[in-house]
């Protein structure tokens, strides 16, 4: 294959649609489109990724490499994985609402969110009105590709009037047709039974928008003039339809056939018929009608074909038949007007003359939409987003120029109550409201904040202490967790995570407060409520109440609540890593979760509380795993992306990376180092840190280093650029915990003490 100018070299595509033999339109196109590409280009591997929405019913063949059931959003992740790891280099995707799962079809947008790969789509339908939802995927579809295929002019002027695409990324490319010769109808008709018949057909799956009705009440007329008239439905009825109505609608249509006395002159053929056989049928015609209902028909394969075989055609004016039939090229009526399907039917049955002429005039189009050139311009636009697709260089990691902790963004999340709990890029969203969670990170970050306005620190510290104070719940013994805008709460009683990380933000409040007011506060409150930890079953909130409880015995030693939470949940984590544990698999669950780096740095922190030696190995043990499992290829820190949350003893996938993650890892990195003062742990918490920088697999930093503020996430094709308070707090946490490291080997215990 001669390259073109840019020197793009295509090899392996994904291409994702329905596939015969599934038995709809859609089918039969992207099998049509994927025969097109083998046959003119062999040597591109097109990898089909078949929709499924009967798993098991269909023998699909083998280019189908694998199947998406259609409501099973798992598959749709792990697809786009497959994708991933397959060496495609674009994803080509033809889209029809109702055919890919969630809400008008958003699995659809989740798959084309896990990778990295260009993405082509081709649209079968736009609507000029769509519900919100509708409009949603719509909009989504638009930003995440790099082309749009469209096969009428009337597309692209909706995508943009309605949807504000960009015309840059639109290109219209006529459905494709196969590549018959003309010939005369009467030649074929004796292998359908048709000799000295005059044919009408229509083809389809039977459906009520088909407006065959209109037809039928237009035969009588017809027929008074060209007795041997015969009127061809060809298709089955659509399977939706018949998993609701059976063949109810058929029935009506045959009963009305009867009442109209032209029962003779009508022919169901009730069948798929293969493509072939269809391409016969359609020769054996002598006109193609085309009754659709629909005005906003943006696409017709059956009208494609149908020109593509040079038939003459009488057409409803939908959107497709308007471009396809213009300038003489067919014929168009009124929708559901009787009369002039009668008179238009009549008029080219009358005249061999203007029905031939018709048919060549119809066949010249057809041979701009051959398949071969659908092929030929398809891949020049596939080319064209492979060569302008940013090629990601494997950068060393960035130097390690820690950020000065900047408490800007945090207080612009903030207000009187607290700290609010999400944003829509920078700007605080107050229909989430507030959550316990951040306003316990908050009120650590102002124990650790250096260098702070005292005013300004007395002043947030209160009110986060406020926040924690007002959620005890004395009645349930338990925090709450959220609360509206309104300053209503949602529950009574919150998560135990929530209640574990309010128990360790009390601790460390208690330890590490700089005005000596909040440090009674926080000790009084710890004494009054860390009692509820004791009950906590889930694992990351046992975690958490360690760390607070090894807080406060450095505050207050020999403190025996404390003593008692440590004494308790220790052991309880080593029994599950010993029931948990593989060769391959050093872990306390069998699955990966969220803030993973938190169980290792509990267990070290409780060992250096207790004088355990026992626990401090068994952390650093496990961090040593996970820290394993969260490094690249290329070495740098891989955050356990969310997708992995749940998967049974599974390698951890790449997406979405959480700041969470990174800060977590390099606390327990300290924790590490301030346990043993081995260098190795200083150097991990720095390459964790670094991923807030920009050291990461799309080596975008994360950090907003004007506002310090932080992306809520990374995303296979960049940044979630909202920034949160969980991400925010995470950056500054992760600031203020290495700001005391150098890239001289010195002691950062102090630097490491306030985490969270």
């Amino acid at each position: 294959m001669a390259l073109p100018a840019d020197g793009t070299k295509i090899t392996r595509l994904a291409l994702i649609g329905n596939f015969l033999p599934r038995r709809c339109g859609i089918a039969t196109y992207t099998t049509d489109v994927f025969t097109a590409m083998r046959a003119r280009f062999p040597e591109v591997a097109v990898d089909v990724y078949a929709m499924d929405d009967h798993p098991g019913l269909y023998e699909y063949p083998p280019e189908v490499v694998g199947t998406i059931p259609e409501t099973d959003l798992t598959a749709y992740l792990d697809a786009a994985r497959k994708i991933d790891a397959s060496g495609a280099q674009a994803i080509w995707v033809q889209h029809e609402y109702g055919i890919y799962g969630g809400p008008a079809g958003d699995y659809l947008l989740a798959l084309l969110d896990r990778t990295t790969l260009p993405v082509v789509v081709a649209l079968h339908t736009i609507l000029e009105r769509p519900n919100p939802d509708e409009r949603r995927v719509m909009e989504g579809l638009l930003r995440r590709a790099a082309r749009v295929i469209v096969m009428a002019e009337r597309g692209r002027d909706i995508l943009q009037r309605v949807y504000g695409a960009s015309p840059r990324q639109i290109v219209m490319i006529p459905h494709g047709v196969p590549d018959r010769d003309l010939v005369e109808p009467d030649t074929l008709k004796a292998q359908f039974g048709w000799e000295g018949r005059n044919v009408v057909l229509t083809f389809g799956l039977l459906a009520p928008n088909k407006g065959i009705e209109t037809v039928i009440e237009a035969l009588p007329a017809v027929i008074e003039r060209h007795p041997n008239l015969l009127y061809v439905v060809l298709g089955a009825t659509h399977p939706n339809l018949v998993a609701h109505q059976g063949e109810a609608y058929r029935d009506r249509l045959k009963a009305l056939t009867e009442a109209r006395g032209v029962a003779g002159n009508v022919a169901f053929i009730d069948a798929f018929v293969e493509h072939d056989e269809l391409l016969s049928y359609l020769q054996a015609a002598d006109i193609y009608v085309t009754p659709y209902t629909n005005p906003a028909q943006i696409t017709s394969g059956t009208l494609s074909y149908a020109i593509g075989v040079g038939k003459p055609v009488i057409s409803t004016p939908y959107v497709h038949a308007t471009e396809i039939l213009a300038d003489g090229h067919g014929v168009l009526v009124p929708f559901g007007d009787v009369a002039a399907f009668a008179r238009e039917i009549d008029m080219l049955l009358s005249s061999d003359r203007d029905r031939h002429r018709l048919a060549e005039r119809a066949y010249a189009r057809g041979r701009t939409m051959i398949w071969p050139q659908l092929a030929e311009t398809s891949m020049a636009e596939i080319r064209a987003v492979v060569a302008a697709r940013p090629f990601r260089l494997a950068k060393p990691s960035p130097p390690l120029k820690p950020l000065a902790p900047d408490f800007a963004a945090v207080e612009r999340m903030s207000d009187s109550t607290g700290m609010l709990q999400h944003s829509i890029y920078s700007i605080p969203d107050r229909r989430h409201g507030y959550c316990i969670d951040d306003n316990c990170r908050a009120l650590m970050l102002m124990s650790a904040m250096p260098d702070m306005d005292e005013v300004q620190r007395d002043k947030w510290t209160t009110i986060y202490a406020s926040f924690v104070q007002y959620a005890w719940n004395p009645d349930e013994r338990r925090f709450r967790n959220f609360m509206s805008f309104d300053r209503t709460w949602c529950e009574d009683v919150g998560s135990e995570d929530s209640n574990g990380r309010t128990v360790w933000a009390l601790g460390i409040t208690a330890r590490d407060a700089q005005l000596a007011k909040h440090r009674d506060w926080a000790t009084a409150m710890y004494d009054s409520t860390a009692s509820c930890a004791l009950e906590l079953g889930s694992l990351r909130a046992q975690a958490f109440a360690m760390l607070g409880a090894a807080a406060m015995l450095e505050a207050s030693p020999g403190h025996q609540l404390s003593l008692s939470i440590l004494a308790k949940f220790p052991d309880v984590h080593l029994a599950l890593l010993e029931k948990t544990r593989r060769p391959e698999w050093q872990w306390f669950e069998i699955v990966l979760a969220y803030d993973n780096a938190r169980l290792p740095q509990a267990l070290i922190r409780a060992g250096q509380a207790l004088g355990r030696q026992d626990l401090i190995d068994c952390g650093l043990a496990t961090l040593e795993w996970i820290v394993a499992k969260q490094t690249s290829p290329e070495g740098r820190f891989r955050a356990v992306g969310t997708e992995s949350f749940g998967r049974s003893y599974e390698d951890p996938l790449q997406f979405d990376q959480q700041p969470l993650e990174a800060q977590a890892t390099v606390d327990a990195c300290m924790a590490a180092f301030e346990a043993t003062g081995d260098l190795r742990w200083r150097d991990e918490a720095e390459r964790a840190y670094r991923w807030f920088l920009g050291g990461n697999d799309l080596n975008l930093p994360l950090a907003s280093i004007a506002d310090g503020g932080c992306f809520d996430g990374l995303m296979p094709t960049g940044l979630n650029r909202n920034q949160g308070a969980e991400s925010i707090l995470a950056l500054q946490l992760a600031n203020c915990a290495i700001s005391g490291v150098s890239n001289a080997a010195q002691s950062v215990a102090g630097a490491s003490r306030v985490v969270a």
